[in-house]
């Protein structure tokens, strides 16, 4: 089921190793497939009627919903299997890291890329007060000079996290929205592209790839990503760079970039720091530059089952902001930082390198469709995105 990553740093398990990663792996996609639709009927079956003849009526949100299921049974069941798993994820892919750290670190040495480290920056706390995802250390810890392990550790548990879902070198989302852009805007090509929370850099390096005219960047806290990410992109022979950097205080000039980009950051943020990072998005955009962002869709697009289904990580998983994010108006998030009402975009796309490209095209052309599909991380997943235009002159 799990395809090694196809880039020089990848790490190559033993075979013991390997069949715990593809336990692993099987495990999720069994909770979240199979599971998951059993946990759905049962809701439907039993919870629902229940809820409806106490209260005369349907629960109206995601939060009710996940009050009723707390008696259920097969509920509990789920959560502490899917919690166990997710640990056992990190258990899976850690020491073979850490078996294989010292060569790593040698080999990100030897093609270091193009990165600029900022010892000086104090990384916040919504990063190291909480092991982000269940991951022991969150992705920040170092343990040696130029530990490049927060790095492995992440992009080896997401390939085993994703069960071969998310692109061969899980860099599906990056594919999905840069062709997004390609197609849908076609008049607008991008020179100046930045990645904002750009963890390894798996989705930065495809807008280098669709647009080979732009200068790329990206930028995260975590010094151990970003030397990983740098010679991740130096071994595939990508010329992006990245940068120390805290999105919510950009170094950069106003009016920099034609496109900020993230993808799957905002629901890692306090709801400040999400203003704070689209103030700054605004301000370092040029006039007519695109702010875009793949997230998990918003509660209020979302009927009240698949709100609660959506929002179980906020409650198990260690991302205490995950459901305040998507509680939130997208379009209000937008206009507050200064982007006009009108110059709003949304969309919710296929997977692209796993779409022929003329169902992608058709797709973007048929616009938004939310579902049970839409964020949900399974074998027929569709990304969503959404951001604005800043207003020409």
């Amino acid at each position: 089921m799990i395809k090694d990553l196809s880039h020089g740093l990848r790490v190559v398990p033993s075979r013991d190793e390997r069949t715990r990663q593809e336990f692993v792996a099987s495990l999720r996609l069994h909770i979240l497939a199979d599971m998951a639709a059993s946990m759905r009927a049962r809701y439907e079956q039993r919870v629902l009627p229940r809820f409806q003849q106490e209260h005369g009526r349907s629960p109206a949100d995601g939060d009710e919903v996940h009050d009723a299921m707390q008696d259920e049974r097969y509920f509990r069941f789920y959560s502490s299997i899917r919690y166990n798993a997710q640990e056992m994820v990190f258990r899976s892919v850690i020491p073979v890291v850490d078996r294989n750290l010292e060569d790593l670190n040698n080999r990100a040495r030897a093609r270091p890329g193009t990165v600029v480290l900022n010892p000086g920056l104090t990384v916040p706390k919504n990063v190291t007060s909480i092991d982000v995802h269940l991951s022991p250390g969150s992705y920040h810890s170092e343990y040696q000079p130029d530990d490049v392990s927060p790095g492995a550790i992440y992009d080896n548990s997401i390939n085993v996290f994703a069960f071969n879902q998310m692109g061969r070198d899980i860099d599906d989302i990056g594919h999905s929205f840069a062709n997004y852009v390609r197609l849908a805007f076609p008049d607008f090509r991008p020179k100046a592209i930045l990645d904002a929370g750009c963890t390894v850099g798996h989705n930065t390096l495809p807008w280098a790839h669709t647009f080979p005219d732009a200068e790329v960047t990206g930028i995260d806290v975590s010094a151990g990503l970003l030397r990983y990410a740098a010679a991740r992109a130096s071994a595939f022979g990508t010329p992006v760079r990245f940068m120390q950097m805290n999105a919510t205080q950009l170094d950069f000039p106003d009016a920099s970039f034609d496109l900020v980009f993230s993808s799957m950051f905002l629901h890692e943020l306090p709801l400040k720091d999400i203003r704070a990072f689209f103030r700054e998005a605004h301000r370092v955009l040029k006039p007519g530059g695109l702010f875009l962002n793949m997230e998990l869709p918003p509660n209020n697009k979302m009927q009240a089952y698949d709100r609660f289904y959506l929002d179980w990580d906020s409650y198990y998983n260690n991302e205490p902001w995950y459901k305040l994010f998507r509680d939130q108006d997208f379009p209000k998030l937008c206009a507050a930082a200064g982007f006009p009402a009108d110059k709003f975009v949304e969309a919710v796309v296929p997977r692209y390198t796993y779409t022929p490209e003329a169902e992608f095209a058709a797709r973007i052309a048929s616009g938004a469709r939310f579902d049970d599909r839409t964020g949900r991380l399974g074998e027929e997943i569709e990304w969503y995105a959404f951001g604005a235009w800043k207003q020409k002159p």
